[in-house]
């Protein structure tokens, strides 16, 4: 089994954004989650180099604010996602079933606080997301409250049970607001995945930038358009476990994975 950093080490990797955000106006947890929680929502995912991410921050500046916490902008995430030991829900994503769901535990490693996390994908291809609090120690283990939650979310007795860690994944991550558009975008930074069998790998220098929204497309997806970015085929879990393990069905993210992920060192 691989092992993990402890979370005073793994806070230690991630530095401050820097002067990026520093322009922009603070909005709070509470408003950001009355004003634009989008727990049922569109997703698009693109992968930026530094200077890209800077020219979208100056564009976007006027409309958006920063989450800020404690006066911090910037946070260490982890995410413990769980499948069955067949890979059920991996296999459904890169076949593109239309029942598609992930189970994770989601770590705020700088609050100590944790949430497990059902997701699903809607009829007409929406995320679907509900969660309920997780025991912080406990964020790589499903208990019986928490396995008898997946089963009622997913509509399928027993299944809690059978879940296995399979996937780690760490990063800093900034969270802006665009309240005019109704619209979240959260931007990652030094993603780094392991699977239970020990092997790694890092995004790079690079970072993901996901936007979320009702279904029309936020001011920044718009500005990525004109600018010649385009959706990324991406998923954290999916594509990073199918980097990893290279005899597992990945078609759906080969030319992300080899663009992209690298193998750690």
């Amino acid at each position: 089994m691989v092992e993990y950093p402890h979370v005073d080490q793994c806070k230690s990797l991630f530095q401050p954004a820097g002067d990026d955000l520093a322009d922009l106006d603070p909005i709070g947890l509470a408003q950001l989650d009355e004003s634009a929680s989008l727990l049922t929502r569109v997703d698009r995912k693109y992968v930026l180099s530094g200077s890209e991410l800077s020219a979208m921050l100056d564009a976007v500046a006027h409309r958006v604010a920063a989450l800020e916490i404690d006066a911090g902008r910037e946070f260490a995430y982890e995410s413990v996602y769980f499948d069955t030991p067949q890979l059920d829900f991996y296999l459904g994503a890169a076949h593109r079933r239309r029942r598609r769901c992930k189970v994770r535990t989601r770590g705020y490693l700088d609050a100590g606080v944790a949430m497990l996390e059902v997701k699903t994908k809607g009829l007409r291809g929406e995320t679907v997301k509900v969660r309920q609090a997780h025991d912080f120690s406990q964020r790589r283990r499903l208990d019986g409250p928490a396995t008898g939650y997946v089963d009622e979310v997913l509509g399928r007795p027993g299944l809690g049970h059978r879940l296995v860690p399979t996937l780690t994944s760490r990063s800093r991550r900034i969270t802006l607001v665009d309240l005019d558009d109704v619209a979240r975008v959260t931007i990652d930074r030094d993603l780094r995945c392991a699977d239970e069998r020990g092997a790694s790998l890092r995004l790079g220098d690079r970072v993901i930038v996901e936007t979320k929204s009702s279904g029309t497309p936020s001011f920044c997806d718009r500005w990525l358009w004109a600018n010649g970015r385009r959706p990324e085929k991406l998923s954290k879990f999916g594509t990073s476990l199918g980097a990893l393990r290279p005899e597992l069905p990945s078609n759906k993210w080969h030319r992300t994975i080899g663009r992209y992920f690298a193998d750690d060192v």
